[in-house]
C-alpha cells in the first residue's frame, strides 16, 4: 500500500485510539480541561472523545476524507490550550513527566500539517 494511501488510515487510527482512551481513562483528560470552559471537565473529556471518533471515521472514509481531515487540523489547533495547561500544571513534576508535557506542545504542529496533508492529497479523488 503506497504511503499516500496509508497516511489517512494511520491518522484515522491515531484519532480512534485517542478517542477510545477518553472513555477508558477519562480522568487523565479531565485534568487537562481548562477551568475557563463551562460545564464539567468530564463532559469535555467525553465530547472530545466523541469528536475524535467521528473525525477518525470521517478520515477513514474516502468520501468524507477531505472535510474530516480539515476538521481534524482545526481540532488539533483547538485542543492546544489543553496541552498548554498540561505543561503549566506539570512544570514542577519530575523531569520525564515535565519533558513529556512540554514535548506535546511542538508536536501539535506536525499533527496539524499531517491532517492538512491528508486533505490536500485527497483533492481530485472521490
Amino acid at each position: 500500500m503506497p504511503r499516500s494511501e496509508r497516511s489517512p488510515l494511520l491518522l484515522a487510527g491515531l484519532l480512534a485510539a485517542a478517542g477510545v482512551t477518553h472513555f477508558t481513562v477519562p480522568r487523565q483528560y479531565d485534568a487537562l480541561v481548562p477551568t475557563s470552559l463551562p460545564g464539567t471537565p468530564r463532559t469535555w473529556t467525553y465530547a472530545s472523545g466523541v469528536a475524535e471518533l467521528a473525525l477518525a471515521a470521517g478520515v477513514a472514509l474516502p468520501r468524507t476524507r477531505k472535510a474530516a481531515a480539515l476538521a481534524t487540523a482545526a481540532f488539533f489547533v483547538g485542543v492546544f490550550p489543553a496541552n498548554v495547561k498540561m505543561a503549566v500544571d506539570w512544570r514542577h513534576r519530575p523531569a520525564p513527566q515535565k519533558a513529556a508535557a512540554f514535548g506535546r506542545l511542538p508536536l501539535q504542529i506536525p499533527l496539524v500539517l499531517w491532517a492538512r496533508g491528508v486533505a490536500k492529497n485527497t483533492e481530485g479523488r472521490a
